[in-house]
């Protein structure tokens, strides 16, 4: 189904819960991964993609489709992701070992994992990257998403997003040589 006919189901008399369980098995996979290449940890992701759920159903009475459903969908995950990096930082601040350093850490440990040496190594220099940029790279990399469609979710300019990911690539580019 289309977004526009999972609203007008959500809209009809008894459709909500349905066009809702919809919405879930078209987006639930892909908001994973998403949140999963911010965040690194599929403990983690799996419990952002419930929170962002919980705030899609809460929030779904108000939706007006000024945006795309799936680009307010992205916006909620993106903002989770980005609000837990955020309390992960602060928990840490008085840890002697660096945030990026347990980032990279859970990821090596995670059991979930199952990429090659190659790829361990390019998501341990995206987990060095700042948070925000990490959720741009992830966009543009990974899910090969448009700048304007990135910049809609992060409510921010194509230009300034087109700018941080080129930032973030070149840091990633510069990392990888290093080790290879």
């Amino acid at each position: 189904m289309t977004d526009r006919e999972i609203l007008e189901l959500y809209h009809s008399d008894k459709g909500g819960e349905q066009a809702f369980n919809l919405i879930v098995r078209q987006y639930g996979k892909k908001l994973y991964f998403h949140l999963r290449e911010i965040v690194l940890n599929h403990d983690d992701a799996d419990d952002l993609l419930q929170n962002t759920f919980i705030k899609a159903w809460n929030g779904l009475p108000n939706f007006r489709g000024e945006s795309g459903l799936y680009t307010w969908l992205y916006r909620i995950a993106t903002n989770e992701a980005l609000s837990f990096l955020k309390r992960e930082r602060i928990n840490n601040k008085f840890s002697l070992t660096p945030y990026e350093t347990k980032l990279i850490n859970r990821l090596e440990d995670d059991p979930y994992f199952s990429g090659e040496a190659i790829q361990l190594e390019l998501q341990k220099a995206v987990a060095q990257l700042p948070d925000k940029q990490r959720a741009i790279f992830s966009m543009r990399y990974f899910q090969e998403m448009e700048y304007s469609d990135i910049a809609q979710i992060l409510d921010s300019n194509p230009d300034a997003v087109k700018a941080s990911y080129s930032v973030a690539y070149k840091k990633i580019e510069k990392e990888l040589r290093r080790l290879f």
